[in-house]
């Protein structure tokens, strides 16, 4: 499956933006989805992920009650709606999935996503 991540820009502390991360070539809708994050200078760190039934998510403490993840597998897409947006969230932001159908980490990825830059002014 190849995987096409959208919708990063530049948006002002307190903005929002919505991630979009499209599936083609096959469906993801037996795996679970992971969105990561690298900021500059550190490590990718998982953000989100939502399992293949879109009944379970995770959030990284940093954004619980700022982001949301959610799916549409008849469309083959899982977004991630991002609001109260602060400069801490500037990074290039990736997703990508695997054979696993839940959240349960650690995470196991065979397909990437390319980038998709947010970038937060304040």
């Amino acid at each position: 499956v190849q995987l096409q991540a959208s919708g990063g820009g530049l948006v002002q502390t307190g903005g929002s933006l919505r991630l979009s991360c499209a599936a083609s070539g096959s469906t993801f809708d037996d795996g679970a989805v992971v969105w990561y994050r690298q900021a500059p200078g550190m490590e990718r760190e998982a953000v989100s992920c939502i399992s293949s039934s879109g009944d379970s998510t995770y959030y990284h403490d940093s954004v619980k009650g700022r982001f949301t993840i959610s799916r549409d597998n008849a469309k083959n897409t899982v977004l991630l709606q991002m609001d109260s947006l602060n400069p801490e969230d500037t990074a290039v932001y990736t997703c990508a999935t695997g054979p696993r159908s839940s959240c349960r980490r650690p995470y196991v990825i065979d397909s990437w996503g390319q980038g998709t830059l947010v970038t937060v002014s304040s």
